[in-house]
């Protein structure tokens, strides 16, 4: 008993697994949709927290390409499992709302926070702003990979056709190949985009064998599969109850869930003076999601039988835009304070109400 109590109280997000037992006990005894959805969205936040940690001590057991490859491939495995289960379900338009909250939660929420407490502790703060220049260089490229589907397709055809399919897949191959470049030069040359600090440096590096990391990583993974069919299950029935649109739980809601234990780590080394690795965090989960999970996602979709087009609404399109400009003017100096991390927390909270309020039919 002692031992797990010990464990609990350096990990108290692994209380919330609590939540996967009582998900899968609310669908057997039909408690409700909505319960199923909170009880199974608590279960993913710890189990993503595994999954990371047991990929920081795969990477302490490797050599640093290694490690670095398996920190950039599984470094968003729970969002990247959800969304593949909604794909199944035939949800597209949660999954590519997901898709854009990732990477706007990421930019503005996650590295808003940052500098806001970063700032209010420490004053002004420094990163490398050559990281910054590249990183910035690169999520402008991501986006402009997802506009060029998403406002030219309609000169080709209509959504479905097979010429636009073809500009899907065609422009998904070439985001993987830049991830691809990206990770090939992040070997090469310290301090490159997508590059990863040893993993001593992280918070909880955990002191596992490879042996148990196999375990943690597998034991994780099968739980999120469970916490994910439950949670895209009750989307529908959650959506028509609380009379919130599917885009909201997508754009807001599931990336949180996500990527919450990512983001404490990020909140968190900002307040040990440790802007470089903060930044690091927000910007290539980011660049991993844009560039290889939603790519990825195209071509799975087609396995699954329900085709995944990389062709985004005006209004994730815009929100994208202001998302990735606001970060690269902040981010350009290679210096933030509280005040910047304000300006990024407003954008999101602005976009944020509008995606709560919009209605539903609205939403092409």
């Amino acid at each position: 008993m002692q031992p797990i109590l010990g464990y609990v109280r350096k990990n108290p997000l692994a209380v919330l697994l609590i939540g996967l037992l009582l998900a899968i006990v609310a669908e057997v005894a039909a408690w409700g949709p909505l319960l199923v959805f909170v009880f199974s969205a608590i279960a993913v936040i710890p189990l993503a927290k595994f999954i990371g940690e047991g990929t920081e001590a795969l990477t302490a057991h490797t050599n640093p390409r290694i490690g670095g490859l398996l920190n950039a491939t599984l470094g968003n495995a729970a969002e990247l499992i959800i969304t593949i289960v909604a794909i199944r379900a035939g949800l597209l338009e949660l999954v590519k709302a997901s898709i854009t909250g990732s990477i706007l939660g990421n930019l503005l929420l996650v590295m808003g926070v940052s500098m806001v407490v970063g700032g209010l502790r420490h004053g002004l703060q420094t990163f490398e702003q050559r990281q910054a220049s590249r990183n910035a260089i690169l999520l402008v490229l991501a986006i402009i990979a997802l506009l060029i589907p998403s406002m030219l397709s309609h000169y080709i055809g209509e959504p479905n056709e097979p010429r636009v399919e073809t500009l899907s897949l065609g422009v998904a191959s070439v985001m993987i190949l830049l991830y691809i470049l990206a990770l090939v030069f992040s070997f090469k040359y310290a301090g490159a985009p997508l590059s990863h600090k040893p993993a001593e440096v992280a918070l909880h590096a955990p002191a596992w064998s490879m042996r148990k990391a196999f375990v943690v990583l597998a034991l994780a993974t099968v739980g999120v599969v469970i916490a994910s069919e439950l949670l895209v299950g009750a989307v529908e029935p959650v959506v028509a109850s609380l009379g919130v649109s599917e885009f909201f739980l997508g754009i807001i809601l599931i990336p949180l869930i996500g990527n919450v234990a990512e983001h404490l780590v990020a909140v968190q080394v900002a307040v040990r003076n440790q802007m470089d690795l903060s930044v690091e965090i927000a910007v290539s989960s980011s660049l991993q999601i844009a560039l290889f999970v939603a790519p990825v996602l195209v071509f799975l979709s087609l396995i699954l039988g329900n085709p995944l087009q990389l062709i985004f609404n005006q209004l994730e399109l815009v929100a994208l835009i202001a998302g990735v400009l606001i970060t690269v003017l902040v981010s350009e100096d290679g210096e933030s304070n509280w005040l910047e991390g304000a300006m990024l927390l407003s954008i999101y909270i602005m976009l944020a109400l509008v995606f709560f309020l919009l209605p539903t039919h609205l939403i092409q």
